[in-house]
């Protein structure tokens, strides 16, 4: 009984805050709920025309379809590449990065490469896959112009499947790895410079200095930012991929969310693109509950 008192107290004390985030709300519940109740489709051979309700009910068809066909078991695979080399190199670019400006100590110049590594990130993947697909052409592009010089044959980035994967995490290590950069460079301000004095007077070079000290107090925010990165395991980047991809390398670099876009929207077969989005999702969930526990295990860090 005292803590519904208690909590009708606080609701009515706070009731200018709760009205506030009304429209949040119902924004979430109208535009991220309630088309939840499409993922019947994954369950049924859904028919417009016939709408839920008249649809035939086929169970879990379309799931064992997904594990049986090859080629969304490839797609799984791909996504499943793609996005582990992201998160790896997506931590160690930005923590090499962020160490080396560490040790920069002109700040004009610090402060210059900061802006210029995290300029790409304000960008979308519209603009970046119109910019890319100029560099990047094997006829006439910038950068096969330049190889060109020394006497290398056209490399075809975007066209090849030896190079597509590659191209994406290089590309993606470009537009991302500023903002991870800031964030580690933030927990890096946060060590105690009595602890690099106390170092130097032992004897400690730069090396040392930031192989026990500086790498030690960055390690709870490296787990909170890998952790939490496992649930976009299964999130390859639809925004890259689709303004990048084309046919000719649909062996490497189709992915999950690509897959379903041209299953569900283009080829009209609905109800597989539903249940192959469903699996992703479900899986990803898992994945996010895991990252969390990791998170307040080793860094004890939550959210609630």
């Amino acid at each position: 009984m005292e803590v519904k008192k208690k909590q009708k107290w606080n609701i009515r004390r706070n009731w200018p805050l709760h009205i506030l985030i009304l429209p949040a709300v119902i924004v979430a519940l109208f535009f991220q709920y309630a088309p939840m109740g499409g993922l019947i489709m994954a369950f049924q051979d859904y028919k417009p025309w016939l709408g839920f309700f008249q649809s035939e009910w086929i169970g879990f068809e379309h799931f064992h379809t997904i594990m049986q066909t090859d080629h969304a078991r490839r797609v799984i695979l791909n996504t499943l590449i793609i996005s582990v080399l992201k998160l790896i190199f997506g931590l160690i670019v930005p923590i090499a990065i962020a160490l080396l400006l560490n040790e920069v100590y002109h700040n004009v110049f610090k402060r210059t490469v900061q802006t210029v590594i995290y300029l790409p990130y304000f960008l979308s993947w519209v603009i970046l896959g119109g910019i890319l697909l100029d560099l990047l052409s094997p006829e006439g592009g910038l950068f096969n112009q330049f190889i060109g010089i020394f006497g290398i044959e056209p490399i075809f980035f975007l066209g090849d499947n030896t190079w597509f994967v590659p191209t994406v995490i290089i590309t993606d290590l470009w537009k991302e790895t500023g903002f991870n950069t800031i964030v580690f460079l933030a927990a890096i301000t946060a060590v105690n410079p009595n602890l690099y004095e106390a170092a130097h007077i032992d004897g400690a070079n730069r090396w040392k200095q930031t192989l026990y000290i500086t790498l030690p107090a960055m390690m709870p925010i490296i787990i909170v930012v890998g952790t939490l990165s496992l649930g976009n395991i299964l999130n390859a980047g639809f925004d890259q991929i689709f303004n990048l991809y084309n046919p000719l390398v649909y062996k490497t670099g189709d992915i999950i969310d690509t897959y379903v876009y041209r299953r569900a929207l283009i080829d009209g077969d609905f109800s597989f693109g539903t249940a192959v989005g469903l699996f992703k999702s479900v899986i990803s969930f898992f994945l996010i509950v895991l990252g969390y526990r990791l998170a307040y295990k080793y860094a004890n860090w939550r959210i609630f």
